[in-house]
């Protein structure tokens, strides 16, 4: 495995020994910082009920020690999995070498972790493998839109205080680009979807903290390697303000999660007709004269 301290390839955006070790760091206290987490599970459980299924045998990916879906009618067993062993989870085990054997679990749940992997194309492959046939894959992460207001204080304080500017929050994918990899890694009948979680804070520096609790700072090899200036953080608290404060002087942060869920292939499953296997022609719908490519259409 490559040490963090090397140059990252293209591929390798975050600096994943650093999210382990912020998730052990603050493993102790995430139950004051894991409202996120807590929100995120409840609307993966929504869209779970919603599937007239049993799991007997689940995997739940990341979240929080209490921030899991809760167990439903037909599962047997769920072995909740987390790179940082403080988040107690059943087994320790990295997103990025799921160490699951080729379908052998009925589901696979990940409640705001694969936003912060590296090689997400090779992540969702694995997770497919992992499914048995007709397996379930759910998922809710952090989306391209997320904490759009800090990320632009945080340039603008930056350029002001010291004439540059860094990556300051972590990017993001898109709902198409989620739909589009599950495609290629082999899910059948995926939908994505996506909402807004929209925080209030009385104050901008709350919300960096509250970050730093839950262990989501930015983490990409490309961050600045020293402490931010205190003046830099006052300034963009200061322009957040400016930006973005409602009359009682509260600022929004927005979160933009993106919830997929898609299915290992199987024969029992709906699958679109195969061009010209239709039994009726639109134009009989539609009550109107058929003509051929050929001929020109008349008024």
């Amino acid at each position: 495995m490559k040490q963090a301290t090397q140059t990252a390839s293209a591929i390798e955006v975050f600096d994943r020994r650093l999210l382990r070790l912020r998730r052990e760091r603050v493993a102790r206290d995430i139950a004051q910082y894991d409202f996120l987490y807590k929100e995120t599970a409840g609307r993966l459980e929504e869209r779970l009920d919603l599937v007239k299924r049993t799991f007997p045998l689940m995997v739940s990916l990341g979240g929080a020690p209490d921030a899991h879906p809760a167990p439903r009618e037909g599962t047997k067993h769920i072995i909740r999995m987390d790179t940082a062993f403080g988040m107690r989870p059943n087994v320790v085990a990295d997103e990025e070498f799921l160490p699951l054997k080729a379908a052998s679990v009925d589901a696979i749940v990940s409640n705001l972790n694969l936003h912060w992997v590296n090689d997400l194309p090779g992540a969702l492959l694995q997770i497919r493998n992992a499914l048995k046939s007709d397996g379930m894959f759910m998922a809710a992460l952090l989306g391209g839109e997320s904490l759009h207001e800090l990320r632009q204080c945080l340039m603008e304080a930056e350029l002001a205080v010291t004439g540059g500017a860094s990556p300051r929050v972590s990017p993001f994918a898109d709902a198409q680009d989620i739909g589009a990899l599950m495609q290629r890694a082999g899910f059948v009948l995926p939908v994505v979807d996506s909402d807004k979680i929209v925080v209030r804070y009385a104050h901008p520096l709350k919300l960096m903290q509250d970050l730093r609790g839950m262990g989501a700072s930015n983490a990409t090899f490309k961050r600045l390697m020293k402490p931010t200036r205190r003046g830099v953080l006052f300034k963009a608290a200061e322009i957040y303000h400016d930006k973005f404060a409602d009359a009682d002087g509260a600022v929004p942060a927005t979160f933009h999660v993106i919830y997929a869920i898609g299915w290992a292939p199987d024969e029992s499953q709906q699958r679109p007709l195969r061009p010209g296997s239709a039994q009726n022609k639109m134009a009989e719908a539609l009550r109107a004269v058929e003509i051929s490519a050929e001929e020109k259409a008349r008024p």
